[in-house]
């Protein structure tokens, strides 16, 4: 879970953004421009990340701060689920990533598995939206939300993709070093609840 003071850092950032938007008083606009120099403080003083990346990471975006999104493929084959290994770990995630602007759900989950796995699917229902921070992932700089979808396999075939350097399908107890980053081991053992009852309800948290 993430702890407080990267709550606090990544609100008074999101707070500094939202601000730095819409206000129009010069002297606002000083005290959100301070805000987000305090959240900038505040992650140097409890990671090892250097200023310049963290200001790069707190002042890249403009506008009301919202959470990313990211889009997770659910495949089953034979009783396993389909996961790739990551270059930049070199460990294991579901195909997915950050959903791109102008592509629906469907269209960058298929997208993301094409281009990470080889395999043409089709989506079959959304089984999952996840809060990043209710979830024992380690600790991010920005909110997500994370998009978990059914796809069936309706052609291709294993090819690995620029960010993937092996391809595989595992049971739900013999599963590999996770990229936890992306999944975690109870989130990959939630999915395999949809494998055992089609007709489970979809997960809201």
């Amino acid at each position: 879970m993430s702890k407080q003071w990267l709550e606090w850092a990544k609100r008074i950032q999101a707070l500094s953004q939202s601000g730095l938007a819409f206000s129009k008083d010069i002297y606002d606009i000083e005290r959100y421009e301070e805000l987000r120099e305090i959240s900038i403080e505040i992650m140097r003083e409890h990671t090892e990340l250097e200023m310049d990346k963290i200001r790069g990471l707190f002042t890249n975006e403009t506008g009301y701060q919202t959470p990313k999104v990211d889009v997770r493929g659910v495949v089953f084959k034979n009783n396993q689920i389909l996961m790739v290994r990551e270059n930049i770990d070199d460990k294991w995630a579901l195909p997915g990533g950050f959903c791109d602007i102008g592509l629906s759900p469907s269209e960058n989950v298929m997208k993301e598995i094409k281009e990470e796995s080889g395999f043409d699917v089709l989506p079959i229902r959304l089984i999952a939206l996840m809060d990043k921070n209710k979830h024992p992932h380690p600790p991010e700089a920005y909110h997500y939300y994370k998009i978990f979808i059914l796809c069936e396999i309706i052609g291709g075939k294993p090819t690995l993709g620029i960010e993937t350097n092996s391809i595989n399908f595992f049971s739900e107890h013999n599963l590999p070093q996770l990229s936890t980053n992306r999944n975690t081991e109870s989130q990959i053992k939630t999915l395999f609840g949809f494998l055992r009852n089609p007709q489970k309800e979809t997960i809201l948290d």
